[in-house]
């Protein structure tokens, strides 16, 4: 088995292709043990740009999906095309037409709009290929089943300028007979050009590969997923702190018709579950909701070290082993990390009003931090489990319940209401910067 991805390089990695790459990459590293092929299909030369191509194998490799053969640009390929475009029109599969799209409107008017336009060879202008009158052409969808196009209602199409540039289907077909792809997994979109790459390989001779059609990625609302419904792209997903593991585990579930008793998997245990014949032709919801929670699975499955190198990869700090100790059970992302635990580095610098003003500056709150502070101040050792206990028994003694008295703390040292634990983070900042951040609260 040779399976391929194939993507235009002219954007970000949309979260859709990701999922084709991902199932062709997971044939190639399950049982099947297929060949993975990486062809960049740049033939729309002004917005297939070097820095789109950087993009796109960035994507590949923080996702962790390695392929056997490529990159491999289309471009390349190009005296093969015309040696196969040549081959057709010499063979009669193909000709050379003039028609313009006025001239197909009013084929159509006369012979019936689901009728397919056929032209007259002429000796100059595009290239056309023959569809046969009658007939279907038909491909059995590992997805989807049988599909079969009537020839009658497809029109002859335009597989070369009259520049002599080759068009996608044309090119896409000879380059998966070249490089002797057995099986075409893409997205559903493709649908309608298969059967144009299917007459390409029919007229060259040759046996086309097996075709399985992924079904569409929605968004939680039932439409298309775009940016409207937040991360659209892998390179938006990195930026917002997901784990490459937890966007593989999460994408993978999408469709592949996995048993709902299990969900959170290794990329070498999907690979060896995957079986493109279990793929459903429903469309799959990506749900954003969805990929946090999977996401904080992977994370907790981390090692302290493993998980404090990639946040210091990821916020550019240093130093971060004992916040990331005091916050791991907090957190989902790699981006929720800092907003939480930024204050023991940098101080409370983005105070909450409302905090402030209910936690600190009502004389109530204000005289029960004073009280905390002393204690602060004299336990000793200067441990989370010392600190405890006396700030506890403080609360027991001001008759208090425990917010009353750990929140004008974490609000003094946080700047907020939300923080790690409040005797973790107190004992991480150590006793004299803590009295230090009470001192200003409290001035």
């Amino acid at each position: 088995m040779r399976v391929r991805f194939a993507p235009s390089p002219t954007g970000a990695l949309h979260i859709g292709s990701a999922r084709t790459a991902l199932y062709n990459w997971l044939l190639a590293r399950g049982p099947s043990k297929a060949t993975f092929v990486l062809r960049i299909e740049d033939t729309d030369l002004e917005r297939s740009t070097p820095e789109n191509v950087e993009i796109i194998l960035d994507a590949m490799k923080w996702l962790g999906f390695s392929y056997d053969e490529g990159p491999v640009f289309q471009t390349t390929n190009t005296p093969r095309h015309q040696e196969a475009l040549a081959q057709l029109l010499a063979s009669g599969h193909a000709y050379y037409s003039n028609a313009t799209g006025d001239d197909v409107k009013a084929w159509k008017a006369e012979h019936g709009a689901e009728r397919g336009f056929r032209g007259i060879a002429e000796q100059s202008g595009a290239v056309r290929l023959h569809v046969p009158d009658t007939g279907h052409t038909a491909f059995d969808d590992v997805v989807r089943g049988e599909i079969a196009t009537p020839n009658a209602s497809m029109d002859d199409p335009v597989i070369a300028r009259a520049s002599g540039a080759v068009l996608y289907n044309f090119a896409v077909a000879v380059d998966d007979l070249d490089a002797g792809i057995t099986d075409v997994v893409r997205g559903e979109d493709h649908i309608s050009n298969t059967p144009k790459q299917l007459l390409v390989f029919e007229a060259l001779g040759a046996g086309p590969p097996r075709y399985a059609h992924l079904p569409l990625l929605l968004g939680p609302d039932g439409k298309k997923l775009s940016k409207r419904h937040g991360a659209a792209s892998v390179q938006e997903l990195r930026d917002q702190g997901y784990l490459p593991e937890a966007v593989v585990n999460y994408t993978a579930l999408l469709g592949a018709g996995f048993s709902a008793d299990e969900e959170f998997f290794s990329a070498q245990e999907l690979a060896d579950r995957f079986r493109l014949e279990n793929v459903s032709k429903s469309p799959a919801v990506f749900d954003e909701q969805k990929l946090r929670h999977f996401n904080g699975q992977h994370l907790r499955e981390l090692s302290t070290d493993e998980l404090t190198a990639r946040l210091e990869a990821f916020t550019g700090r240093s130093g971060l082993r004992g916040a990331v100790e005091i916050s791991r059970e907090k957190i989902q992302t790699l981006a929720d990390f800092w907003p939480l635990v930024g204050f023991v580095f940098d101080g409370p610098t983005d105070q909450d009003p409302k905090a402030v003003a209910k936690w600190i500056e009502n004389p109530e709150a204000a005289a029960n931090l004073r009280a905390a502070r002393e204690v602060i101040a004299s336990t000793d050792p200067f441990t989370v489990e010392a600190l405890e206990p006396a700030l506890y028994a403080l609360a027991t003694a001001r008759e208090l319940k425990p917010g009353q008295l750990f929140q004008p703390i974490r609000v003094a040292v946080a700047g907020t209401t939300v923080s790690p634990g409040i005797f973790e983070s107190v004992a991480l900042l150590g006793r004299e910067r803590t009295l230090e951040l009470i001192d200003r609260a409290l001035t």
